[in-house]
């Protein structure tokens, strides 16, 4: 094998945030801002203590010319061993056993794997000049021609700020998804976890989206309103929503780790959670008042305690409600059982309970909890949960 290290330059680099949505999974990741400018959202732990910082359109640049030389590196990288610059399966194991190469190992991952997308990296890159954004996004897709989707996170109260045609060059210069975090529609619960948004934000941000042609997932957060205000949270989140008529709507239940500032709210007894059928009530309710739209729901998250709901409007929405209604019809004890599993990662679905093995180590389990915690299971599942955050 010849020696890869003349084709590895350790000086090609480019910056990465820490996090996407799921649904990103396999798209190369690339930082234009650094962690979120709005940085108070009580729910969120990310980015807490850490400094906004835009990085200037040279600094982006340069990170594209280092991804489009890495490139280059691996079709030769491809044609000394013989593949004749194709990334095949061998020549990516050769690539990935490199252990120094973190660059080059993702870029070709993401080669192989990535189909061509691309994630603006962080909380807000939106919140760039439009002709900054538009230049860099042109960039991209002139040094990277593989580049087929570009996707990035914005604030609705970003995006109600630019114009319409403004967000028509960015679809223009090559963006063509937004996720946004929505998490409710409700003005109240909007102001209590200090979101820094409105219902009306939300929806005049959602439509101009929708109207410049660009895809749109909106980020739902069932039980953000508490006990006080869940019903409100369901209905007026429905309300907005059916208003915009976004491509996605992604369900991440709340969870409230002690490094999230809501869960001092909660210490306090400012804010009373749901509980796990309390909130699987509340989706209920959400899912019923959705009316008139055509997107597509998903609970693509761990965090989610019903994954199966998912579906598309309006043909699926009896479908939806009939698994949310086949939970709550479960004995409490089937409900205890599922929710073990679910929050330990075991099952993914309700039809999982019927796996002879599965269901065997579940009931074991929580039998041993019964006997050595009866009073703490409650706790034990929520811990459980919040391992995933």
């Amino acid at each position: 094998m010849p020696n890869l290290r003349k084709y590895i330059k350790s000086d090609l680099t480019f910056e990465q945030g820490p996090i996407r949505p799921p649904s990103e999974a396999r798209s190369l990741l690339m930082r234009f801002t650094r962690n979120c400018p709005w940085n108070k959202c009580t729910f969120c732990p990310i980015y807490k203590g850490q400094k906004f910082s835009r990085r200037s359109v040279k600094e982006i640049k340069r990170d594209i010319d280092n991804i489009s030389e890495i490139i280059d590196d691996i079709k030769c990288i491809s044609l000394a061993l013989g593949e004749g610059g194709r990334l095949t399966r061998d020549v990516l194991k050769i690539i990935w056993s490199q252990t120094s190469a973190y660059y080059y190992r993702t870029v070709a991952l993401w080669l192989y794997y990535g189909e061509g997308n691309v994630f603006i990296q962080d909380a807000n890159s939106l919140i760039m000049p439009t002709s900054d954004l538009v230049e860099v996004l042109r960039y991209l897709k002139e040094k990277i021609p593989g580049v087929r989707r570009i996707t990035s996170y914005a604030r609705s109260s970003t995006l109600s700020r630019k114009t319409l045609e403004e967000i028509k060059e960015l679809k223009e210069a090559g963006l063509t998804r937004i996720h946004i975090g929505l998490e409710s529609g409700s003005d109240n619960v909007l102001k209590f976890v200090k979101k820094g948004t409105t219902a009306a934000k939300h929806i005049d941000a959602g439509v101009k989206v929708k109207e410049a042609g660009i895809t749109l997932s909106e980020y739902v957060m069932p039980g953000l309103g508490g006990k006080r205000w869940w019903e409100e949270h369901a209905l007026e989140t429905a309300r907005v929503l059916n208003e915009i008529n976004p491509d996605f709507i992604r369900l991440r239940s709340l969870r409230i780790p002690p490094t999230a500032p809501l869960y001092q709210d909660f210490v306090s007894g400012r804010f009373e959670p749901l509980s796990d059928d309390e909130v699987v009530r509340e989706i209920r309710l959400f899912i019923k008042s959705l009316e008139g739209i055509t997107s597509t729901l998903t609970s693509d998250h761990i965090i989610n305690l019903l994954e199966e709901v998912e579906g598309t409007f309006p043909q699926d929405k009896e479908k939806m409600l009939s698994v949310i209604d086949r939970y709550l019809n479960l004995p409490e004890r089937e409900k205890l059982l599922y929710r073990l599993g679910r929050r330990g990662g075991t099952l993914r679905c309700l039809d999982d309970l019927k796996d002879p093995v599965l269901r065997d180590k579940l009931e074991t389990a929580l039998n041993d909890l019964s006997r050595e915690a009866p009073e703490g299971i409650e706790q034990i599942i929520d811990e459980l949960g919040n391992q995933y955050i």
